[in-house]
């Protein structure tokens, strides 16, 4: 279906324009303000970069879309048949091959685990770069919005499962735990978010984490 507005051309499927009016009666314009006040948010906020030759410069997604009124973030569960992480609940990313940029390794991964196309995710900003503490990768996360509706499907390979949160549930004071831990020699607070009976932690929780952070911020500036 293609919608013409002006000079507009947007394709859509029959489900997304459905979401479209749906959202548009529901106050779409608060969508479109918290894509506003995200993007402005990442914009004013300095990067944290690590750079380290000895570990694995690498690249994850952090999608969100708008559903019915609410806000969400999506996540991953990998597979037992990956080599590290197995089984773990995860953003879709991967190591950067030869050639690419880290942008373009979070969506070309998004595009091989879940199906998500690149053209269809816009990028709001980026998050701080994190370290894996076993699996040796230095992780730079990259915030998108899609579109929703959408036709993901996991790839079984590298991932099992695709799993919806609304950010209102993770925000949920009663979903997070946090824990002292001494990691590399150094104390450091790590997070475990408790959703849908799975737990998310590691570099996955720590970049959730700082997520939503800037989210609460932004919705309150």
């Amino acid at each position: 279906m293609v919608l013409e507005w002006g000079f507009l051309s947007i394709i859509m499927t029959k489900a997304q324009l459905v979401n479209s009016l749906y959202c548009l009666g529901r106050r779409c314009y608060d969508y479109i303000a918290m894509e506003q006040q995200l993007r402005e948010a990442f914009a004013r906020r300095q990067k944290q970069t690590i750079t380290d030759p000895k570990r694995i410069p690498s690249a994850v997604l952090v999608p969100i879309y708008y559903r019915e009124g609410q806000c969400y973030i999506l996540f991953t569960r990998r597979t037992e048949k990956v080599k590290e992480h197995k089984g773990q609940i995860s953003f879709p990313g991967g190591a950067r091959q030869d050639g690419e940029s880290l942008l373009e390794t979070a969506l070309r991964e998004s595009s091989e685990e879940i199906g998500l196309a690149p053209a269809d995710v816009e990028i709001l900003g980026q998050l701080d770069d994190t370290l894996t503490v076993v699996s040796n990768y230095i992780v730079t996360p990259f915030v998108g919005v899609i579109l929703w509706p959408y036709n993901l499907k996991a790839d079984g390979w590298e991932t099992d499962e695709i799993i919806e949160a609304p950010i209102t549930a993770l925000l949920d004071k009663n979903s997070r735990e946090d824990k002292d831990e001494v990691i590399e020699g150094k104390p450091v607070t790590s997070y475990f978010y408790h959703y849908g009976g799975r737990v998310i932690w590691g570099a996955t929780a720590r970049i959730l984490h700082q997520f939503l952070d800037i989210f609460v911020r932004a919705m309150k500036s």
